[in-house]
């Protein structure tokens, strides 16, 4: 039989970094390029010179973000990605934050400046032509094909649904503004 060559241990005369496992386009490296463009000013004011050093705020935004973007909340998950999932320990730089340092960091530093934050992602997005804020849509809408009489939405029944999705979003915020409080 014959088998590829597999040494697990094996030396190699360049050694790898975690940037040459990473695709150019992969989701992590736009939240690395994003987050190095926020303006973190309020995040950073409310660090003190006192005690011991702490993990910089960029490398936990990136860590966060990213994680939100996986559909990942618990603190107690992004801990365990950021030792064991190759883009995570790329973002983090190999350091790893553990659940409580997460927590602290979202219900502390990041209160109040959260939307803030995610509102200069959309306007960095929309400026690098990734989105588009032109059009919005809603996940189960019907739209029918026949133009009958009754197939068609009036304006006005347009404004009620994006103030629906309004209110919805700000419930939203006020349920992960519960979540990183716990």
């Amino acid at each position: 039989m014959r088998f590829k060559e597999y040494i697990q241990n094996k030396q190699e005369l360049f050694p790898y970094t975690f940037d040459d496992f990473i695709p150019a386009n992969d989701p992590v490296r736009i939240v690395d390029a994003i987050v190095e463009k926020l303006d973190l000013r309020k995040i950073l004011n409310r660090y003190k010179n006192l005690g011991c050093s702490s993990y910089h705020p960029k490398m936990l935004m990136k860590i966060i973000i990213y994680a939100y973007l996986r559909n990942t909340y618990s603190s107690r998950k992004i801990e365990d990605l950021t030792a064991n999932d190759i883009r995570f320990l790329w973002l983090s730089g190999m350091q790893r934050p553990d659940h409580n340092t997460i927590n602290r960091f979202r219900s502390g530093k990041l209160t109040g400046t959260l939307k803030e934050v995610f509102g200069q992602i959309v306007q960095f997005l929309v400026e690098q032509k990734m989105v588009s804020l032109e059009k919005a849509y809603t996940d189960g809408t019907k739209i029918e094909a026949s133009a009958s009489r009754y197939s068609f939405v009036w304006g006005k029944a347009i404004h009620t649904r994006i103030g629906k999705m309004a209110d919805q979003l700000n419930e939203l915020w006020a349920y992960a503004e519960q979540v990183t409080k716990e």
